[in-house]
């Protein structure tokens, strides 16, 4: 019964296709759209009310028959199905479902309404291919500042999707790169830190609507572009060694590593490079590196190096001060590192007690040089040791300085004495120089005719003298002679030069004798000197 009837499926074709006037809403077409593995409906007409015989045919080169409300006539595939004695209802569409289906209705006249079943499939498997420099554990890529970096977007869907890339930086709103058929790629050649951010690609299938995007967030790294900086300092609040490392610049922040030198020893490693040393731990002159290293490099990474010192005090043993006065006690720390505290001590009746800073004790310091002055000295208060130390985690110096208090002195009267005892040293070589000078007694031997002859007195006082004086003058003669005999060169030296002092009292004549003497007697001396000298020796 099925065969006869399907072989007079063309001749009722024919004979509807005469009918195409008496045909209600023959020119309408409906467009279906379902999705790839689900199931549909497809109406015939949207009539209400009771309908008559329902045939659905499938357009393909020629009519094919699907299904039929008559009983008698049973489905093309189990697929097909009645819906309401008039829709057809099709079970886990494929693509192979796509095309124009036809509906005809016998009632009081046949009717026609064509459905034309579009079928799609996706988007699915939307890949993403972002060439970055690497992989974080958690799977978030990132790329070095400068590189470049390849995006491409793809995606299975049908009919093809339309593949889009929007960008939206940190703190910012979305916007477009661009948009393709099939798939889309581009390229940014130079990488910096305003293109972090997250990267979404969007397929979309444009006749079902459906849409699948993925966003992979890629972050931009960079380096420091200098080199690190490390430092050692004291601990604010305890007496230990801060050791600080600085590499800065780069993002993210880079890893710090502090080792002991030589030998590498792990001292702790950090984000922010700060390690703290017990005083067991130091030791004068070690060395402590800081070893830097970054996600995007060098490959070496960076280092920089500490060296730990001891500090050294320079000083004046002794200082004096006026009672009343002022005195500054100057301390100078060299080589210490960390810098070393200075503190100023008082040794006197109080040991180990600091001095602080008052109207009596001054303290400043510029760098590693320290002074104390003290005001208005007094002997009793401020006379003593004083102790400058100086002390970092590495080890403490200290060094004393006495300080000692005197009473002023009158320094007008010293320089006086001073001055007189010069004068009277002067007076006394002075007077060394003239008497035995020779120049003085070559003068007087020389020019005895140039002397003035009031210099030369006779005091006479009577005979008697007179006759002694002739004696006297004799016996001088005679030594004189034996001298010139026994030693020449002492004549040579100088010549005795008579001074002869006479009161003359009423004798004029006498005092003019004596200088005439005087006078041969001093010609006569010459002589004999001028011939010793003359005399080989």
């Amino acid at each position: 019964m099925a065969a006869g009837v399907r072989a007079s499926e063309p001749r009722v074709f024919v004979c509807l296709g005469a009918l195409l006037a008496h045909w209600v809403a023959a020119g309408l077409e409906a467009v279906v759209i379902g999705e790839v593995h689900e199931n549909i409906t497809l109406r015939c007409g949207n009539i209400l009310g009771p309908r008559g015989l329902v045939t659905w045919y499938r357009n393909d080169s020629e009519p094919v028959f699907l299904l039929s409300s008559n009983s008698s006539l049973p489905p093309a595939q189990p697929r097909f199905s009645l819906v309401n004695a008039s829709s057809l209802h099709i079970e886990a569409l494929s693509l192979q479902d796509e095309g124009n289906y036809t509906c005809w209705e016998v009632l009081n006249e046949t009717r026609w309404f064509q459905v034309w079943l579009q079928v799609t499939r996706g988007p699915y498997q939307v890949e993403v291919n972002i060439s970055s420099t690497g992989r974080l554990p958690n799977g978030t890529l990132y790329a070095a500042k400068g590189s470049q970096v390849d995006f491409c977007c793809s995606s299975s869907s049908w009919p093809p999707p339309m593949v889009e890339w929007w960008f939206r930086a940190p703190d910012s709103s979305t916007e477009p790169f661009g948009n393709n058929l099939t798939a889309s790629c581009f390229t940014l050649l130079l990488m910096s830190q305003n293109l972090q951010g997250n990267y979404t690609c969007l397929a979309t299938n444009m006749l079902g609507g459906r849409h699948r995007k993925v966003t992979t967030e890629l972050l931009v790294y960079s380096p420091p572009p200098s080199a690190p900086q490390c430092w050692a300092e004291l601990s604010p609040g305890l007496f230990t060694l801060q050791l600080s490392c600085r590499w800065a610049g780069g993002y993210p922040d880079p890893d710090l590593l502090w080792t002991e030198e030589p030998g590498g020893v792990a001292v702790g490693t950090s984000k922010l490079g700060v390690e703290m040393l017990n005083q067991p731990q130091l030791s004068d002159g070690k060395k402590f590196k800081c070893v830097g290293s970054h996600i995007v490099g060098p490959e070496l990474g960076a280092s920089c190096v500490v060296q730990i010192r001891s500090p050294s005090l320079l000083s004046e043993p002794m200082k004096t001060c006026f009672v009343g006065g002022n005195v500054t006690l100057t301390c100078e720390v060299s080589g210490a590192y960390p810098p070393a505290k200075i503190l100023w001590l008082s040794n006197l009746t109080q040991p180990e007690v600091v001095i602080q800073p008052s109207g009596h004790h001054l303290i400043a310091q510029s760098g590693q040089s320290s002074t104390l002055t003290i005001r208005n000295c007094s002997q009793d208060l401020d006379e003593g040791y004083y102790v400058c130390r100086a002390e970092n985690p590495v080890g403490v110096r200290e060094v004393d300085i006495w300080l000692s208090v005197k009473e002023p002195v009158n320094i007008g009267g010293i320089v006086g004495t001073i001055v007189s005892l010069l004068l009277l040293g002067l007076a006394i070589i002075s007077g060394l120089l003239l008497y035995y000078s020779p120049v003085f007694c070559w003068k007087g031997k020389g020019f005895p005719e140039q002397q003035d002859m009031g210099d030369v007195m006779v005091l006479v006082d009577s005979e008697e003298e007179e006759v002694e004086e002739e004696e006297d003058a004799a016996e001088e003669e005679e030594e004189e002679a034996s001298e010139r005999h026994e030693s020449p060169k002492e004549v040579t030296k100088c010549g005795h030069i008579h001074r002869v002092t006479a009161l003359v009292n009423g004798n004029v004549d006498r005092m003019a004798n004596g200088l005439q003497a005087l006078q041969d007697d001093s010609s006569e001396r010459q002589s004999d000197i001028i011939q010793e000298e003359d005399r080989p020796v």
